[in-house]
């Protein structure tokens, strides 16, 4: 599966994250994948809203994983500050990633050889040469589920 979605402003990058967090299902890993401001922390805010997660949702920057309650639990890693796999042990992600909540993780690729063969990779990609808030999402899937 590969899915290609443009969007052209924050509200409808956001409104495709509730769209997939209302399609999540408990054992899901979400990687979500782009360069610093291309509208990963939005996207996150509408998945969890699609989950019925009332907090405030904010990237994980300096705590690796946030953790919020909704009608499934959502695990918000983000592994930037990860400087090796070792790491990742330190912070239990096998619980997170083979549980029973949803698990979306930032800047997955730094850690691509620890994700499970059927999560779901997203990519989020901003034109900065464009005036509007224009976004490429492309979605896809290599392993069944």
């Amino acid at each position: 599966m590969k899915d290609r979605i443009e969007t052209y402003s924050p509200a409808e990058t956001e409104a495709l994250g509730e769209k997939l967090g209302r399609a999540a299902a408990a054992g899901q890993v979400y990687c979500l994948n782009g360069d610093l401001g291309a509208g990963k922390t939005v996207f996150t805010k509408g998945f969890a809203k699609g989950l019925d997660i009332a907090e405030h949702v904010t990237s994980p920057t300096f705590t690796i994983i946030n953790e919020y309650e909704g009608r499934l639990p959502l695990y918000h890693f983000d592994v930037y500050r990860i400087s090796c796999l070792e790491e990742m042990d330190d912070t239990g992600y096998e619980d997170y990633f083979y549980g029973e909540g949803v698990c979306l993780v930032e800047w997955a690729e730094l850690v691509q050889e620890l994700i499970p063969a059927d999560a779901i990779w997203i990519k989020v990609e901003r034109d900065y040469t464009r005036e509007d808030d224009y976004r490429v999402i492309t979605v896809r899937q290599e392993g069944e589920r």
